[in-house]
């Protein structure tokens, strides 16, 4: 009996440290926008990673450092997709337990996505192939509720800084092609307490998002595409650079030779494969980032 009271508490125990933190966000129900089924998620064999899609609720996943090395400094993170589905793993998890090591606080945002069935990935293959007009309209239609979704996590986490143990001015969002369109979406429209303090474009949807004026008080940010990107996203991060740049604000812009898109977390044998190193490294100089002592 005592036997099987220990396995019970040990039990127990592995569930609690295994049990996920999310944060419901608030939103507002779209009218001409509607989603059936609920949430998918599974492993795409197309990218050969974890994803997430129809996603009709946003809400977050909380990463935290272990308290001995925290050092108040938050990333909001948005996985790309093409605003069909998320890349959770390389583009979400993967980077919060990098950035956890580094005394980071994570949140790893599911911003809404196009309505789709069991597979977003093979939908949008589909639709960008054989119906571009159908893409372009689908992609407009729920861009402003993801970017609406991205400001609500801003404001979320600094409302309830003390809560979380983060400092509320050291709010920082960083996102992955479509998650780098919801990025600059959160930077344009940023006001008080939506206003990220320091963004993170990597290889940004440019195309879905184009680039404009840097906004009045714009947040620091640091650009990471590759030259190689397939998708031709290298000229709209030099822009997005250049806009900051021109504004005489915070930039940083690192461009690799190779890397192509979708880089993530995924080791590739390449300079890009350190990408993140050198996002710690310039949020340490921007003193964005306090290192561990």
């Amino acid at each position: 009996m005592k036997t099987y009271i220990l396995f019970l508490v040990s039990l127990l125990f592995i569930i609690g440290i295994n049990a996920q933190e999310i944060i419901n966000l608030p939103y507002d129900s779209p009218e001409n926008m509607q989603w059936e089924g609920g949430e998918k998620a599974f492993f795409s064999t197309i990218w050969n990673n974890e994803v997430v899609c129809n996603v009709s609720k946003p809400s977050m996943e909380v990463f935290r450092p272990d308290e001995s090395i925290a050092n108040g400094t938050s990333v909001i993170i948005a996985p790309g997709g093409g605003l069909y589905a998320l890349s959770i793993e390389s583009e979400g998890n993967m980077v919060a337990k990098w950035l956890n090591e580094k005394g980071i606080t994570a949140f790893v945002l599911k911003y809404r996505l196009v309505p789709t069935g069991e597979d977003g990935v093979r939908e949008l293959n589909e639709t960008s192939n054989n119906n571009v007009d159908e893409f372009i309209r689908l992609i407009g239609a729920v861009m402003p509720y993801s970017v609406a979704d991205g400001l609500s996590a801003v404001q979320y986490v600094r409302e309830n800084a003390e809560e979380l143990g983060v400092d509320k001015n050291k709010i920082g969002f960083m996102g992955f092609s479509a998650g780098g369109a919801v990025t600059q979406g959160v930077a344009y429209n940023g006001k008080e307490d939506t206003r990220a303090d320091f963004i993170v474009p990597v290889y940004s949807w440019t195309t879905a998002m184009p680039v404009q004026e840097a906004p009045e008080d714009p947040p620091s940010m640091l650009v990471i595409c590759a030259s190689d990107d397939p998708l031709g996203l290298a000229a709209g991060s030099i822009e997005l650079y250049n806009s900051w740049l021109a504004a005489d604000q915070k930039a940083e812009l690192h461009m690799y030779s190779k890397g192509g898109h979708g880089f993530g977390m995924k080791k590739q044998d390449l300079p890009s494969d350190s990408w993140i190193g050198r996002f710690y490294d310039w949020g340490v100089a921007e003193n964005i980032i306090s290192p561990k002592k």
